[in-house]
């Protein structure tokens, strides 16, 4: 397993490679809008998860005709996400029990409650994971958090960043690793990393921009060049 040291040193290299440049941090939605982003976003990327959530707002007139639509007309403005029809089904499962719960959809009074207790009642919603608690907590509640979807999991254990640790377990790893202040970047590029080069199978690794960096790309290549050597005697 890596120092911390070098671990460090591969989630800048991570930063360097995958963090897109803004000119400003674009204001935190409302509590409810983050957490169907999150339902939007996890095993995603920026740009999947955008795209859907940008359909979601302009297909429905609001939250409550959402609430009120089938689960198909959900899963057709959520084309694109992949499990596009349990997506449907928790987003209407949150949406259903808010109201309930509320008769409105605001949820922004958890903004004003302590971190670890907003978190809490979050992760009460059934349509809720850890993912998703994580997700709203480092994007408008302003905590130190990292969300850890199945990607995420699977290029941090091939970084050697987390060893075989549950999600949580990764997430408290990880939290230790990187800074809050780079959080949402570092959410954002392992996400694309997955998405272009870390794939589950047959990964991409030799035109990956952390190739040097990575424990398993180096495995991987020296058990082609023995396998090279053995074909070639």
């Amino acid at each position: 397993m890596a120092t911390t040291i070098n671990k460090q040193r591969v989630v800048t290299h991570l930063l360097e490679a995958f963090s897109k440049p803004t000119e400003s941090e674009p204001d935190p939605l409302p509590v409810l809008e983050q957490f169907i982003y999150g339902l939007c976003r996890e095993d995603s990327t920026p740009e999947q998860a955008g795209r859907a959530f940008k359909t979601l707002k302009s297909r429905f007139f609001d939250w409550n005709e959402v609430r009120v639509s089938s689960v198909r007309e959900i899963e057709d403005a959520l084309a694109g996400l992949s499990n596009a029809e349990s997506r449907a089904q928790r987003l209407l499962s949150f949406l259903q029990e808010v109201f309930e719960a509320t008769f409105s959809f605001d949820l922004d009074g958890l903004t004003k409650k302590a971190l670890k207790q907003a978190a809490k009642q979050l992760t009460r919603y059934q349509a809720a994971d850890e993912y998703i608690g994580a997700w709203v907590v480092q994007r408008t509640l302003g905590g130190h958090s990292v969300p850890v979807d199945q990607a995420t999991m699977r290029v941090c254990r091939r970084l050697h960043l987390i060893g075989e640790e549950d999600a949580e377990g990764a997430r408290s790893h990880l939290e230790h690793l990187v800074p809050k202040a780079k959080g949402a970047a570092f959410t954002d590029g392992v996400s694309v990393l997955a998405e272009d080069f870390c794939w589950e199978s047959s990964p991409c690794c030799a035109t990956c921009p952390l190739n040097a960096d990575c424990p398993s790309s180096q495995v991987g290549t020296e058990s082609a060049t023995r396998a090279h050597r053995v074909r070639s005697r």
